[in-house]
């Protein structure tokens, strides 16, 4: 009798652990069971503004040459080169960013700060430089900028060092180009090659601190933001999450994802949720899932994922985090799913997927 006990524990103890890990998938039956028969149309706000049509692209976006070059330079060559940008995003580091996109194959956002760029962050299959394009395999860069654990450098009398992991070395070393001027080259460790790149000055990268640091000095004060300012910078992250998908999804040569409203709303309140009540999971608190979120909505689909994040510097870094982890790289590559909704709560990002039914 004990052993029977034993047993049953044992499997319902193992049911969990699959759910937990696998829930962020559902399959079609599953998804389909508590659906109502309508979905919820709500009027757009400025977070959940639809993204403009595809056709309305930019021309002359692929940068080629020294794309480290820009940085330092002015708005009014900015201007000059390729017009005024699609959006204007506040970021949470005292910078506002400029992107550029034609929603499929390009992709580059501008980090300016007192009409000068202080920061670059690039991807898409036409983005070629003098020193490194995506695409080009880590071997042939790393033989180039000699990549290493451990990269130091100093202003005025306060010196600083980012300490590399061996993961992060393989995923995303850091490189620095002159005494204000570092690199961060993003790769897909699935096959090894660039993904995109960042640009950024040293006080920037100060005030990401994406890897670990020693210093001796000071340090850039942390932002204190206004629950307003927030909302514009959630905002932004989740547009840009959303065109860097589909910029994603067109180099693995699929169809771009349509944004959907009342998903987004899923997905934001689940990352507010996360954040407000200090856990990271794909189900709530009061053990909703994805299924359940999406039913409230009355949302209707035959299958759905969803991906979430927590405390990246960033949605250009958040979205380099879900390329290279498997599950997640499998959600943003499904070639069944149509639409994608998108919330960001201060750090905490969340995507939910959905394949509609024809």
């Amino acid at each position: 009798m004990k052993f029977i006990r034993s047993l049953i524990f044992i499997t319902i103890i193992a049911f969990i652990a699959f759910y937990i890990l696998e829930e962020k998938n559902l399959l079609p039956n599953d998804a389909i069971d508590s659906v109502g028969s309508v979905a919820k149309e709500k009027t757009n706000t400025m977070r959940n503004k639809v993204p403009p049509e595809y056709d309305e692209k930019q021309s002359e976006l692929p940068i080629e040459g020294d794309l480290y070059g820009w940085v330092g330079g002015s708005i009014e060559r900015l201007i000059d080169k390729y017009g005024e940008p699609i959006r204007r995003d506040t970021s949470a580091y005292g910078y506002e960013w400029w992107v550029y996109t034609d929603y499929q194959t390009n992709y580059i956002q501008f980090g300016i700060k007192n009409n000068q760029i202080e920061t670059i962050y690039a991807t898409g299959n036409s983005l070629t430089d003098e020193r490194a394009s995506v695409g080009q395999s880590f071997t042939s860069l790393d033989e180039k900028f000699s990549f290493n654990n451990e990269v130091s450098f100093n202003e005025g009398f306060s010196t600083y060092t980012f300490k590399l992991t061996n993961d992060e070395l393989k995923m995303r070393p850091l490189v620095k180009l002159n005494d204000n001027v570092f690199a961060q080259f993003y790769f897909d460790t699935f096959t090894n090659q660039l993904s995109s790149i960042r640009v950024l000055t040293a006080d920037i990268l100060l005030k990401h601190r994406p890897y670990q640091l020693h210093y001796r000095g000071d340090l850039p004060e942390e932002p204190h933001l206004t629950v307003g300012e927030w909302e514009k910078i959630e905002a932004g992250m989740e547009q840009q999450v959303f065109d860097i998908t589909n910029v994603f999804r067109d180099q693995q040569g699929l169809e771009p994802l349509q944004w959907d409203v009342p998903v987004a709303e899923v997905a934001f309140s689940h990352s507010k949720d996360m954040e407000e009540n200090n856990y990271f999971s794909h189900d709530s608190l009061n053990g909703d899932g994805l299924k359940e979120r999406l039913a409230v909505e009355e949302v209707i689909y035959v299958a759905a994922g969803e991906n979430i994040a927590a405390e990246y510097t960033d949605a250009p870094a958040a979205m380099e985090g879900w390329l290279n982890s498997e599950g997640h790289r499998e959600a943003l590559f499904n070639k069944e799913y149509t639409h994608l909704g998108v919330g960001v709560y201060k750090l905490y990002y969340t995507q939910n997927f959905l394949a509609k039914p024809l």
